[in-house]
């Protein structure tokens, strides 16, 4: 995905999103974007890389880091999940009350089998979430993500996908938002609040 798309999409998403809420609040309590409230993130039902049919009600007690992406995303998908997995060092003990979904944006090349041995990869506890093409397409509806599949010499593809991560508290509500080169500092300063507020 270029970084042009990458950032105009995230910026959309971000306007977008400050309007519906009527403004960005300046009393800002997260170093990250405060989307308490946002009417959408509400449900999420696909399968995990082990068969296990998942929703988000699974996940309650947990703070959940939901990241859009595809095993052959050459940039922000490998970096991402490196990052999430020095947020979960630098959490320590913290960590086992984070949950990381890995959504794939391109099921027809990754199978449950390939996303189980790429996310694992970057940490055993990561989770991949695949479902067939109506499934995928409903649950990036759901959190407002934009997949733009782009044919390449030969047979290949590559898939254009917005950047940005998705965090949903304990509760299962969507409460943050954090665009692509976010720092590792604030991922831990933000989702170590959302651990300890359980209201």
């Amino acid at each position: 995905m270029t970084s042009r798309l990458s950032a105009l999409l995230g910026r959309g998403f971000l306007l977008g999103l400050c309007a519906m809420l009527f403004a960005c609040s300046p009393e800002v309590k997260f170093q990250l974007t405060d989307v308490t409230g946002a009417e959408f993130g509400k449900t999420l039902e696909l399968q995990d890389h082990n068969g296990q049919a998942r929703n988000l009600k699974q996940f309650q007690g947990q703070v959940v880091v939901v990241i859009f992406g595809y095993t052959q995303c050459p940039d922000f998908c490998p970096t991402t999940l490196s990052q999430m997995t020095q947020v979960l060092k630098e959490l320590g003990s913290e960590a086992s009350k984070v949950q990381v979904l890995f959504v794939t944006v391109d099921p027809e090349r990754d199978s449950p089998s390939l996303l189980k041995a790429y996310v694992t990869a970057f940490n055993p506890t990561f989770l991949g979430l695949w479902g067939d093409a109506a499934a995928t397409l409903k649950v990036t509806k759901e959190f407002k993500i934009v997949v733009q599949k782009n044919p390449s010499k030969g047979e290949g593809y590559s898939v254009d996908h917005s950047s940005h991560i998705l965090i949903l508290d304990q509760h299962g509500r969507l409460r943050l938002f954090a665009p692509n080169q976010t720092p590792t500092k604030a991922f831990v300063a933000d989702l170590s609040l959302l651990i300890k507020n359980t209201k």
